[in-house]
Parts: structure tokens; sequence; C-alpha cells
């Protein structure tokens, strides 16, 4: 197996992220807080230093200045060390002047870039997607197979099929059939029998097909290829992979473990509410492959007087007499006296405010940025800086699927209340 030398891993940085509205108006995907502390591209970054892979390129448009100054601030090897994180952005040259147009589009244009390292295999990772693996063993079946291009691939079940790339494979595991996102009898027609993966007949029954994880190595000379002899392809999704499945060696890598692809607000909600279980499906205690992400220095939270249970408190924190339940309260949140917060993820704020700027905030009769005294929120969502008023009501009690409050105060999507960054909610308000 080659050496980690050889290696370079390429993170996609996503596009405009529509589906995760208001969450990405003001940052791109991969920029988005999760668990408390951390930013969804701190998930690839931290299986990458896992698994030994320290050569990493974040390839950025959208929203990207968040994203950016995460990167530049938290990642940063040590300088007798060969390792590092660099945010390669879209941009003009000579031979294009637009931004990138899909996944395979946006590593053909960077290829320059990546050219002079003289690596032998790149690792292709989404900046958006939850789960906990050792790339050494995806890696360690790239090799073992000589294959061209290797796909990891996870059992899923029915109801979500049509929402990925499926495949077929022969016994030895070579990918023999790659459909994107069938419907009706295609999607039927991908049906496989997981227990010659090592499922139990019940797994099986329940997870009958074989779904792309969106995560990918290539021989470097054979990524090359594919991406110069056809520069129409814009996705490798879509039309790369199935395209390389009869022309090349196409290996599928099985995992079995936690994977979220967080796509829509539902499915952000859930993984992160998820966290906060006795036994979490991801778990952020695990010593021997943890989580990295910028170090703030912040003290310890303050609580007082509060009634808290199955939730996570992230630092810096102060919180008078509230009750928390199955909750997750970010960074730096604030948080008022007999105030009830029930299966809602607070993500708290970027700053302290100072006494001058609360004093100013009440002279304006303005809340200040935290959650006031008396309020009740539940399954919600409070992005950073928020301010929510005394007496606040966000319930959704009449089950509203989605909308959208005025001035943009507000969101509703899947039945969860979104309050995006740096919004207001003024005093007495219910929603």
């Amino acid at each position: 197996m080659p050496s980690k030398h050889n290696l370079l891993a390429v993170i996609l940085g996503g596009g405009a992220g529509k589906r995760l509205f208001p969450l990405t108006a003001q940052r791109s995907k991969p920029a988005v807080p999760l668990g408390g502390k951390y930013r969804l591209v701190d998930v690839p970054i931290s299986n990458c230093i896992n698994s030994d892979v320290i050569r990493m390129f974040v390839l950025t448009q959208y929203n990207s200045a968040s994203l950016n100054r995460h990167i530049a601030t938290t990642y940063r090897f040590s300088p007798f060390a060969d390792g590092f994180v660099e945010v390669l952005a879209a941009e003009q040259t000579p031979e294009s002047g637009e931004w990138f147009q899909g996944t395979a589009d946006a590593v053909r244009k960077v290829l320059p870039h990546i050219r002079d390292w003289r690596i032998e295999a790149l690792l292709i990772l989404s900046g958006d997607h939850l789960y906990r693996m050792d790339y050494r063993q995806f890696l360690a079946r790239h090799y073992e197979t000589n294959a061209d291009i290797t796909v990891s691939v996870i059992p899923i079940a029915p109801d979500f099929a049509s929402e990925f790339g499926l495949l077929k494979t022969d016994p030895e595991g070579r990918i023999i059939e790659f459909r994107e996102k069938p419907t009706g009898e295609a999607l039927e027609a991908m049906r496989v029998d997981t227990t010659s993966l090592g499922l139990t007949p019940d797994e099986a029954r329940a997870r009958p097909f074989l779904a792309s994880m969106g995560i990918y190595v290539f021989k470097y000379d054979r990524l090359e290829e594919v991406l110069a002899e056809d520069t129409s392809p814009l996705d490798f999704g879509k039309e790369v992979i199935p395209a390389s499945v009869h022309k090349y060696n196409v290996q599928a890598y099985l995992f079995n473990g936690y994977w979220e692809d967080i796509g829509t607000i539902a499915a952000f909600y859930k993984a992160n509410l998820d966290m906060t279980s006795a036994i979490p499906p991801f778990n952020l205690f695990d010593a021997e492959a943890p989580m990295f992400t910028r170090a703030r220095y912040l003290p310890p939270s303050k609580i007082n007087k509060c009634e808290i249970r199955e939730s996570m408190i992230s630092e810096g924190c102060i919180i008078n007499g509230a009750k928390i339940d199955r909750s997750l309260i970010g960074l730096r949140s604030r948080i008022g006296e007999g105030t009830h917060i029930d299966a809602s993820y607070i993500m708290g704020a970027d700053y302290y405010q100072t006494l001058e700027d609360m004093q100013a905030d009440a002279q304006a009769n303005r809340p200040r940025v935290g959650i006031g005294e008396g309020s009740i929120i539940r399954r919600a969502i409070i992005d950073k800086n928020a301010r929510i008023g005394t007496n606040v009501h966000l319930l959704n009690e009449a089950g509203v699927e989605n909308a959208d409050g005025p001035d943009a105060s507000y969101y509703i999507r899947d039945r969860i209340i979104i309050v995006p960054k740096n919004g207001l909610i003024p005093d007495g308000a219910v929603i």
C-alpha cells in the first residue's frame, strides 16, 4: 500500500445548499454548525487526520467566507510536518471562466493544483455527511483489488433508496451496474441480497439496496484520463461512475456503520438531536477517533438552578433557572430564567455582548443575544447570534409543515421552526 505521501484528499464544499436553507443563507453547507461546537466540514477532516491522511484540499464556492475562515484558523499543522488543509476556491482561468458546475467538474478544474504533488491516489470526500470512517481500510480495499476506482457503499432501506445512486456487485465486489436515483421498476431492479456482504437475514431484508456514499478513491492517472477524455460529464455520481463501471475496474467498499447525508433540515435536525441519546449513533466521545475543531479557550459553562435531561451543553454558556430536555446548547448560549427548551438545537453565539451592548439593547427595547426569560421553545433550530425576547413561544402548535415568517424573521421547514442567524423574535411573540 503506498504511503501517505502518495495520497491527497479532496473535500467537496457542495453547492448552494438550498434544501438546508435558511441555515445556508449566509454560509456553505460544510460550514453549518454541528453538535454544539463543530462544523460539518470537521467530520471528513477529522476522519482524514484519524486515518493518517494529512494532506487535504477543501473545494469551496458558495457563501464560502465563514468556511474559509474556519479552515484557516483551525487546521494548522506543525511547520516540521508536511500535512495541510488548504482551501481551493472556484476561480476563473484561461481555460474556464465558469464556477464549478458539479463534483466532477470541480475536481477537473483543480487538477492543475494537484498534479504537481505526483500522487498515486486521490481520495474524494463530501463536506456535508455525518459518519466516522477509517479511510485506511477503504484505501486497503482499493489497493488490494488493484482498482481504478473504489466507491464506498452502504446498505439502505427501500424508503430512502430512490434518493441515492444504487449499485450491484459481482461476488468479488466489483461494481457491475450503477444507477443514479432510480424509481419505479428501475428501483426494484436494483435490489440485492445483502447477506452476501455480511448482513444478517433480518438486516438484509430491512436494507436490500446498496447506495453510494459519494466517497471515492481514484488511481490518479486513471482520474486524469477519465476527466480528460470527455469533458462534458459534470458529476461523479450521475455521470462519471456509471460510465466507468463497464470500462474500468470499479470496486465497492462496504461500510456498515452510521452514515447520514445532511441534505435537508429534517435530516440535520434529527442527526443533531440523536447525539443527545444515551447511546448515540454518532458518538462524539470516541477517544480513539476524536472530532477536531477550532480551539476557542472558552470558560466552563455556568449553570444555575436548572433542570436538564438528555442534553448536551457546550462551553461558555450562562444558563439560569431553565428547563432543558433533549436539546443541544451551543457555544456562548445565554438562556434566561423560567425558559423551557425541548427537542431543540440552540447554536449559541459567535461573541459575548459587553455590558454596554446589553444596555444599548435595553434602551432600544431590543432583546439581547440569547433567549429571554420565560420563553418556551420546542422542536426548533435557533441559529447563531439570534435574539429571542422574553415570554416568546416557539411551538408551531398548528403543525404547519412549511412557512416563511414576515421579514424573514423565522422559517418553518418539516414542521421545525428555524430562527436564522442574527434573527430577532420580539418579546411575547407566539409562533
